[in-house]
């Protein structure tokens, strides 16, 4: 019988492409993969240290591994495990500590504690590191997107972050080995690629001539590619090259998520962000210009230490003018070993709630406008799955290129492939639409 491994993911996108790079180590090993509540041989915990409470979920995850078998290697890895890894072997039962690099090297971790049965503490000093370290993943589990991790690190310190201390400074994975990796991905039948790293714009920083707009022309030339979308890049990298990229490509997605953060100058400047609200706007604007239809989404971080009445008032109006298509709302945690969770001034919880839900409210209200502007439209939409629930009246689920979630009437053949759907009812979270026809080939020959 082959020896199982079981996986359980905390945390960000790039979390989970880790976790999926992660298996095909053990697969080429001979592993099956096992579901994290059943029995397995190696139980491994991708872990999040974001919020104090990523730390505290962490832990009783992989507490839970423990009791779910206690002969079982436990391995732990992840933002949580590059920063604090004596704490999380001080938990009993955990085998391996491995932190944000050499997971590559997982499964010699894992034949050095069969063979010594000590405790494996594999965590180097992430700051040192200047390489990007190459994680293939081939397929995913999901079918239909697939994501390609081009970036890791970050440089950019925010007050409120811990993230460059867990992840280490930007580094860009080699532009042949990003471009190899999407032909390979094309080649397994994606049509949609999405670009992914910690500081996903900071991509080509450490490269000398190459930048992420050289990668976007490069990627667009690549054929059998349908959709290229970028997960997230802030307003400071987008440059007047790239939008130029982005408004002649057939190929990259009218969606970009944008960070914001703060919608009013003097709390961005206390998060040591690196633009102003009259920056952001501006950019903004252009891309609208060059885009026709874009959807800009973005994260918002409310009740930020010393953040008043009147600054939250003056960000939401911003994030009003902003009309964005769906926002990111979190309330401010403090995250200790950070700037701002040492600033005086932090807002009473039950202030930064109201505030939460002043912005979710005006998230929604913007969500159903963006949706209602393309009622009646043809879209090209990928299904990604049949809608849970509906499975029997045969309804699939997917996006369309600006990011819009369109659900109707269709088979199981039918995820993964290019289908033109007519917008019949714009929704918050879920818009109907009505199939035209299959741009597929192979479906249309079912």
């Amino acid at each position: 019988m082959k020896p199982t491994v079981a996986f359980h993911t905390l945390g960000c996108k790039v979390n989970f492409y880790d976790t999926e790079a992660i298996w095909q180590k053990f697969k080429q090993a001979g592993y099956e993969q096992a579901d994290f509540e059943s029995d397995a041989d190696v139980y491994v915990i991708n872990t999040c240290t974001v919020t104090n409470t990523g730390d505290k979920k962490s832990r009783q995850i992989i507490r839970r591994a423990v009791r779910r078998n206690p002969d079982a290697i436990i391995a732990v890895t992840g933002c949580y495990a590059q920063t604090a890894p004596a704490e999380i072997l001080e938990i009993p039962g955990v085998d391996i500590v491995i932190g944000t690099q050499d997971r590559e090297k997982i499964m010699d971790y894992v034949e050095q504690f069969q063979r010594d049965r000590q405790p494996v503490n594999a965590v180097r000093n992430i700051m040192k590191t200047r390489t990007f370290e190459e994680l293939d993943v081939p397929d995913f589990s999901d079918r239909t997107r697939a994501f390609l991790k081009i970036q890791e690190g970050c440089n950019n310190f925010c007050t409120f972050c811990i993230i460059p201390w867990t992840r280490g400074l930007s580094r860009s994975r080699d532009p042949q080995s990003v471009l190899e990796q999407a032909r390979q991905l094309v080649a397994s039948g994606y049509k949609e690629i999405v670009l992914t790293g910690i500081h996903t714009g900071g991509y080509g920083d450490d490269l000398e001539n190459y930048t992420l707009t050289s990668l976007l022309r490069d990627l667009d030339k690549i054929e059998g590619l349908e959709r290229i979308r970028i997960s997230s890049i802030e307003a400071s990298q987008i440059t007047d090259e790239m939008i130029e990229v982005l408004n002649q490509s057939e190929k990259m997605c009218r969606h970009l998520h944008i960070p914001l953060q703060a919608g009013d100058d003097d709390v961005l400047k206390r998060m040591r962000r690196k633009y102003t609200t009259a920056e952001f706007a501006e950019k903004i604007r252009r891309l609208h210009e060059a885009l026709p239809g874009v959807a800009i989404t973005t994260d918002v971080i409310v009740g930020f230490p010393g953040e008043t009445e009147e600054m939250f008032e003056r960000g939401y109006r911003f994030m009003q003018e902003m009309q964005f298509a769906e926002m990111h709302v979190f309330p401010y945690s403090k995250r200790t070993g950070t700037p701002a969770a040492r600033m005086e001034d932090q807002v009473d919880e039950e202030e930064k709630n109201r505030r939460v839900h002043a912005l979710i409210d005006l998230s929604e209200q913007m969500q159903l406008a963006y949706a209602a502007q393309f009622v009646g439209e043809v879209l090209d939409v990928i299904p990604e799955r049949l809608q849970k629930g509906r499975e029997q009246e045969g309804i699939v689920i997917g996006h369309t290129d600006n990011y819009l979630n369109v659900a109707f009437a269709g088979g199981e053949e039918l995820i993964g492939s290019l289908c033109r759907v007519k917008i019949e009812e714009a929704g918050v979270n879920e818009c109907r639409g009505k199939l035209v026809r299959v741009l597929d080939e192979q479906v249309q020959a079912v």
